[in-house]
């Protein structure tokens, strides 16, 4: 069977873009099609300051919407990546294969090590190599297929470029993935700002809807979305950028086409009334399930130790053939401390 591996980064409070973008295909297609595995990439969240709190506050919640956008813990494994050792171990081999100059053509290292660096901060080192933890995340696994927006594409080609390059230096060791994304609302843009994704990590800011926002402020963000000059309501990403956002978040509510939704309104009133009520019906069952999720507590620890467990069983085996394949000694042939004969001891 077909083995998929995705994982959400807990920076943020989770958006229309994550769910529509990667969320609800994972709970209607890819855990019934594939031997699935879905991780809260914690350990990611530790690249830029952060608060330690509210890394553990947005890992539970980041979890907790998993489960109630449709996951299920029978069909698929949902884990924290903190809570599997596996994950670091590799890291560090796979940074033994990667170079410098891999790690520098990052699109994504330039644009938040630029943000730091306005900001007055400074560039932490994980910045630059967590993209190998990435590739560490799907290879441990024997991933086959990694669902992800059009943004983490190269991240996917670069696990494909160490696995390839570890399997011709050390033998063969890792399956190389590929990467696979929806074709309509892959990457969800800013309504306020058409030109930039609806990111997680942007904590304010009227262009972003997130999950656990109440209907009332999801119709007030969608209406004070940004279009742009004219009218006519036509779907052109290129020249007409906020229209065309509006028009890809409607289709992929309700199932339909922008291109031929354009050709059913007239203006822009219309159309943002349409694609806010569309929103919040989409939303609606998510934040009724988060809503009895929250009330047990004890459900969702049970799951993520469950799938931790789970996953530590798949990740090992490829690791630790890792381990042997690069030159390290297997621990099972280190004599034991009390089997050591001292320096010094009578002959």
């Amino acid at each position: 069977m077909t083995r998929v591996f995705s994982g959400i980064k807990p920076t943020g409070h989770l958006t229309l873009g994550n769910y529509l973008g990667a969320m609800r295909r994972w709970a209607t297609a890819d855990q019934y099609r594939a031997d699935a595995l879905f991780c809260i990439v914690d350990l990611h969240a530790l690249t830029v300051d952060h608060d330690p709190a509210r890394v553990r506050r947005l890992s539970r919640q980041a979890a907790t919407l998993l489960l109630a956008s449709g996951l299920d813990p029978e069909r698929c494994t949902v884990f924290v990546q903190s809570h599997v050792d596996e994950h670091a171990r590799l890291s560090y081999l796979l940074e033994c294969v990667a170079t410098d100059g891999e790690m520098r053509r990052m699109i994504q290292y330039k644009e938040k090590a630029a943000r730091e660096q306005r900001r007055g901060g400074s560039v932490r080192l994980s910045l630059l190599t967590y993209p190998v933890l990435m590739a560490a995340d799907i290879l441990a696994y024997g991933t086959d297929e990694v669902p992800v927006g059009n943004d983490q594409t190269q991240h996917v080609e670069l696990a494909r470029d160490l696995a390839e390059r570890f399997n011709q230096r050390y033998g063969h060791t890792f399956v190389v993935p590929r990467a696979t994304s929806p074709s309509v609302a892959a990457r969800v843009m800013n309504l306020q700002d058409p030109a930039s994704k609806m990111g997680k990590s942007d904590d304010t800011g009227p262009g972003i809807v997130y999950l656990l926002d109440e209907p009332d402020v999801v119709r007030k963000k969608v209406m004070r979305a940004v279009t742009d000059s004219g009218s006519e309501v036509v779907y052109d990403r290129e020249s007409r950028p906020g229209l065309a956002n509006l028009l890809e978040i409607l289709a992929a509510c309700t199932g339909g086409e922008p291109a031929a939704l354009a050709g059913s309104y007239d203006g822009y009133g219309a159309l943002k009334r349409d694609t806010a009520d569309a929103v919040i019906e989409v939303l609606r069952p998510l934040r009724k399930r988060h809503q009895e999720l929250c009330a047990d507590p004890a459900h969702l620890e049970g799951v993520l130790r469950e799938g931790a467990e789970r996953a530590r069983g798949m990740a090992r085996p490829t690791v630790d053939a890792a381990y042997r394949a690069i030159g390290l000694l297997p621990a099972s042939e280190v004599v034991p401390a009390s089997e050591v004969v001292p320096l010094n001891a009578a002959r």
